[in-house]
């Protein structure tokens, strides 16, 4: 028999810098996406985004506590962006970039950005987790999990970061935007529409495309 070294967790030495490899993995892959017009996507009102679909596949494969931190990373990388390259809704997220109306920026901001972004994982895994175990003796339960974590994952980004705008900075919106503050829910619900929709749709469909396969071969290198 092979004589494994455990580490503090319990785990084996070798499977817990595995799983570290990857979280470093999946941690770059969200930098270099966000680096790249592909991450953060500059449109009128808002900036999309795809970074949601790199959490989630890690929250699947890792855990919620390394989804987590995956989504730390997200909202991370958000905050620079929207400082270093500025829209309309920047001073959403990024609290060094000023209120409309104001000559300063909000730490609300950062809530902003990391809170819905640190949810995105662990709400995924539990999506997952739930409807693997509730459909485990069904042909394809696992694909169906993963399809409905990669779109309530990005139902959680859009939905939360958006409603928390409204509360927040509902004025601010207006002003930004030049609209009337009855008009900011109706702006808002279109954002969500225009942006959450295809947001999930994509996820739906590149989550369970990505790792099935990955998770497929983990497993084999595990054995090996």
């Amino acid at each position: 028999m092979k004589n494994q070294s455990t580490s503090r967790s319990g785990q084996p030495k070798n499977a817990e810098i595995y799983h570290l490899v990857l979280l470093s993995l999946f941690t770059a892959i969200i930098i270099l996406m966000a680096c790249t017009p592909i991450g953060l996507i500059d449109l009128p009102f808002i900036k999309a985004t795809i970074l949601h679909i790199p959490v989630i596949i890690g929250a699947i494969l890792l855990g919620p506590k390394q989804g987590a931190f995956l989504g730390g990373v997200f909202g991370l990388t958000s905050i620079i962006k929207n400082t270093m390259v500025p829209g309309v809704l920047s001073f959403t997220f990024s609290p060094l970039v000023p209120v409309p109306g104001t000559d300063h920026g909000s730490l609300w901001a950062i809530v902003i950005s990391l809170l819905p972004r640190i949810l995105i994982g662990p709400v995924a895994w539990a999506v997952y987790r739930g409807i693997v175990k509730l459909f485990h003796k069904v042909k394809g339960g696992q694909v169906a999990g993963m399809i409905a974590a990669g779109i309530v994952g990005a139902f959680v980004n859009t939905a939360l970061v958006m409603s928390m705008i409204f509360f927040l900075f509902k004025d601010a919106y207006a002003t930004a935007n030049n609209l009337a503050i009855d008009a900011v829910l109706a702006a808002i619900l279109g954002v969500v529409a225009t942006n959450g929709i295809p947001e999930m749709i994509a996820a739906a469909v590149l989550v369970p495309a990505i790792t099935l396969p990955l998770s497929i071969a983990l497993k084999r290198q595990k054995r090996m």
